[in-house]
């Protein structure tokens, strides 16, 4: 499987994800949890970056991130965040060496045409994995907080609207997660981030490709088929 040098931009959302080597646990107990959200919402003040959609499972975390003035502010939060967790990991169980599986991956996402379709893959994950049934049941993600199912102080993550932010909006996405997913989509979202492709058609990779002046790899010819883009009712 073919996989591409990351892409880096400001103002468009970046589809990250970061697993644990060898596919182990990252976070044990909630403390673990709530130290890795505490740490991010500093980097994210920090550095200027703002967030979709997240979601932290026991062996990998998935984040949706824009980065507001300087694209490296993505690499270095999660460098921080990532070191940080590290750390705390290798002390606590008074061991050494890595806890994550190199670095990150990446995607850029095409907000008109897959954000929402983004946002759901990263807060269906519990749902997938078996976990819960129904997403806001799961604690550590952003769909109990945007559906305004929790009022756990931990969850205080900033959250960018996904439309204009009114209560239509939010509505029509909360709906829109509960509506059947498509798998096509799923696995096209899942694929791009894998291999820090482009989450988006050929008209997005043409304009990524503008604003880099290099080539890239995207998804395919066009909008998901069943998926929903912001601008969609």
């Amino acid at each position: 499987m073919p996989r591409y040098p990351r892409a880096f931009l400001t103002g468009f959302p970046h589809h990250v994800v970061h697993r644990g080597h060898d596919r182990k646990p990252v976070f044990a107990a909630d403390a673990d949890y709530a130290y890795y959200v505490d740490n991010l919402i500093e980097q994210m003040q920090v550095r200027g970056v703002g967030l979709y959609a997240w979601c932290l499972m026991t062996n990998h975390v998935h984040l949706l991130l824009e980065p507001h003035d300087e694209p490296d502010a993505l690499s270095e939060l999660m460098r921080v965040v990532a070191a940080r967790q590290t750390r705390y990991v290798n002390r606590l169980e008074r061991r050494s060496g890595t806890l994550w599986e190199g670095r990150f991956k990446c995607s850029l996402v095409d907000r008109d045409d897959y954000l929402w379709a983004c946002c759901r893959y990263i807060e269906m994950n519990p749902v997938r994995a078996g976990m819960v049934a129904a997403p806001e049941d799961y604690p550590w993600s952003s769909f109990s907080v945007r559906s305004g199912m929790t009022k756990a102080d931990v969850h205080a993550l900033p959250l960018l609207p996904l439309a204009h932010g009114t209560d239509d909006d939010l509505s029509n996405y909360v709906a829109f997660v509960r509506t059947a997913a498509c798998p096509e989509t799923d696995e096209a979202v899942r694929t791009a981030v894998r291999r820090n492709q482009l989450t988006g058609g050929r008209r997005f990779r043409m304009a990524i490709e503008e604003k880099l002046g290099r080539r890239m790899s995207a998804l395919g010819p066009g909008r998901p088929g069943t998926g929903r883009g912001l601008n969609e009712k």
